[in-house]
């Protein structure tokens, strides 16, 4: 069987004269078409991660991701399979074009326009998508703290065990992942493992994290239900910052996500150390959730 090729990409919006967004579409030379931005995901590189770096290197402009779209999926001339998967984008800084063997021009299109350029029909139900959206009115990351260690290697409080060495890589890249996010509040669980998690990030973006109980795991953990009602209720609370990210614990992400998403199946939203989801609201609901 073909080797299949994982590529990410970004429909990349900003607001155009009197507010109607307007899409940007790339021109490849190679092939003479107009397309999204997007590219191979390169290694075990995160698939939001590939999507925020290929968007900026083919248009020069940094993209704050919002709302995970439908994955596109096609055959390559050469009978591979391809799948690309897409986040809407808004707009943020702007700066050259780092890909220029591969784009030699951009176009910002309202999405009608858009839709007309675009010279691959599987990318044209990406802009209906994003046409039927209603308005995104805030955007939160949920993380899960970075690798600390094992507990019964650490003779003090728990709450104070610290992150590892491989814990300090893996926030160094919490805060390359969301380099592009444009968070307006950090807030982390009690345990010292999850502010050290977004400290790179604090860092990064001159933010203090703010310290929250109502995302740190119980004790016992008997109050978990208690708990996640009071992590639901924060989020409803911090919403209205606009972008968020929040850094909490393995006990408390799985089924807090599941009650958020109305699912049943709290392992489906299981996460590793130092990786988390993109939570996407309109108002008070619930657009989608997508793990990055």
């Amino acid at each position: 069987m073909p080797e299949p090729v994982h590529a990410a990409g970004g429909v990349l919006y900003r607001p155009g004269p009197g507010g109607v967004p307007e899409i940007c579409l790339v021109h490849r030379p190679r092939y003479d078409d107009w397309s999204l931005p997007k590219g191979k995901i390169s290694g075990d590189e995160p698939a939001l991660a590939a999507a925020v770096r290929e968007v900026t290197e083919e248009t020069g402009v940094a993209g704050m991701p919002e709302f995970e779209l439908p994955e596109v999926a096609y055959r390559l001339p050469d009978g591979r399979p391809k799948t690309v998967r897409f986040w809407l984008m808004r707009a943020a800084g702007a700066g050259p074009v780092h890909d220029t063997a591969e784009v030699d021009a951009l176009a910002w299109l309202p999405l009608p326009e858009a839709a007309g350029r675009l010279t691959y029909p599987d990318e044209r139900p990406l802009l209906d998508v994003v046409a039927a959206l209603p308005p995104i009115t805030s955007v939160v990351a949920l993380v899960r703290h970075a690798h600390a260690g094992e507990r019964k290697h650490w003779s003090g409080p728990d709450s104070l065990r610290p992150l590892s060495p491989k814990g300090r890589r893996q926030a160094e890249r919490v805060a390359q992942r969301l380099a592009t996010f444009g968070p307006r509040r950090l807030i982390a669980a009690t345990p010292l493992r999850c502010t050290q998690t977004l400290q790179p990030l604090a860092t990064a973006t001159r933010m203090p994290i703010v310290v929250d109980n109502a995302f740190a795991e119980p004790e016992p953990m008997s109050d978990l239900p208690a708990r996640l009602a009071a992590a639901r209720a924060r989020l409803a609370e911090v919403r209205d910052a606009g972008r968020v990210v929040v850094c909490s614990q393995g006990k408390v992400m799985p089924p807090l996500l599941a009650l958020l998403n109305g699912d049943a199946d709290p392992a489906r939203y299981h996460t590793r150390k130092g990786e988390g989801w993109l939570l996407t609201w309109s108002g008070e609901r619930l657009l989608g959730s997508s793990h990055w």
